[in-house]
């Protein structure tokens, strides 16, 4: 019989994030207390839903940099309804519908005009913040309905709502890409499209579904953002790419596309996390914690080329 073997390589991210949980709480003996454990899933929540908006763009091969921008004018476009009286449902449906309509035209000069995905949606971030700053005339929309808060500073017993919220969207994200037809498209695209055309999959129509339901997820963030910081803030999501992005790579998601899971993106999400909170608490200079985010997001992306690399050589040499 066969003496089956652990792949230890997938189990890297969860040894560093431990790692990194051990040196914060030798460093800082407040980094383990409940509070702080809470305020660190609070913290990511926003950036977890939009990760697995990410990972589906990812897995395809794709690159969305406009996760902070469609954030920005969705809580902008969000305040602004209900602060006009408009109730909360219908607040939120604007808000989603401008996600969705971003995520559309997204797709839809990817698909149709074949512009890359970084360029398509370095654009729309450019135009998407600028159009938050026009809605809003660059100051903040305040008059938030009180039940509406909810979403953002609300607790279920002693869980944050915001985290429910993103344990939802986890739990929905990994049922699609691992239990329907169109998860495995998804992974069929990012491994190889015209394949995946060959074999009858509509790879224009899966692409144009991934980036509205990304769009979706990245506005129902900006939405619980608005609910925590109560108020329609222009520059709401202002960087956000990078923690998302980083948090899908640090997870596993292949940025060549068809390779990664979903679980693996909750450990990048969490480790972000950490690794922000614990700066904060040992008073590292906002500065210095951009360089420390940037170099870990290109150590991610280096070991997922030379991983890859290492795969097609094996493959080559059997």
């Amino acid at each position: 019989m066969k003496k089956r073997t652990v792949d230890w390589s997938r189990y890297g991210i969860l040894f560093a994030w431990i790692a990194l949980i051990i040196v914060f709480s030798l460093a800082e003996n407040s980094f383990l207390s409940i509070k702080n454990i809470f305020n660190i899933l609070r913290q990511v929540a926003i950036v977890g839903i939009c990760s697995v908006g990410m990972t589906f763009v990812i897995l395809t091969g794709g690159m969305d940099l406009s996760v902070g921008s469609v954030i920005g004018v969705s809580a902008v476009g969000g305040a602004i309804m209900m602060s006009s009286g408009f109730p909360p449902i219908i607040a939120v449906s604007v808000a989603l519908i401008i996600g969705m309509t971003s995520g559309f035209i997204n797709a839809f000069f990817i698909n149709e005009v074949g512009i890359a995905p970084i360029i398509m949606t370095l654009g729309m971030m450019t135009s998407l913040r600028g159009v938050a700053y026009i809605l809003c005339g660059g100051y903040p929309v305040y008059g938030i309905p009180e039940e509406f808060l909810i979403i953002g500073q609300g607790y279920l017993n002693v869980v944050p709502v915001p985290v429910i919220i993103m344990l939802i969207v986890f739990v929905v994200g990994y049922f699609i890409l691992n239990k329907t037809t169109f998860g495995r498209s998804v992974y069929g695209i990012g491994g190889n499209a015209e394949a995946s055309r060959l074999s009858g999959v509509n790879v224009k129509m899966i692409i144009y579904k991934i980036y509205i339901l990304a769009g979706a997820l990245y506005a129902l963030a900006g939405l619980i953002l608005l609910a925590r910081v109560n108020s329609g803030q222009p520059k709401a999501g202002d960087g956000y790419e990078m923690d998302v992005i980083t948090a899908c790579v640090l997870g596993g998601i292949s940025v060549s596309g068809g390779e990664g899971r979903i679980g693996g993106v909750i450990i990048g999400v969490l480790m972000m996390g950490t690794l922000t909170n614990g700066m904060i608490l040992m008073n590292v200079p906002e500065f210095w914690q951009w360089v420390v985010k940037g170099v870990v997001l290109v150590i991610a992306v280096t070991i997922d080329q030379v991983a890859k690399k290492g795969r097609v050589k094996a493959s080559t040499k059997a």
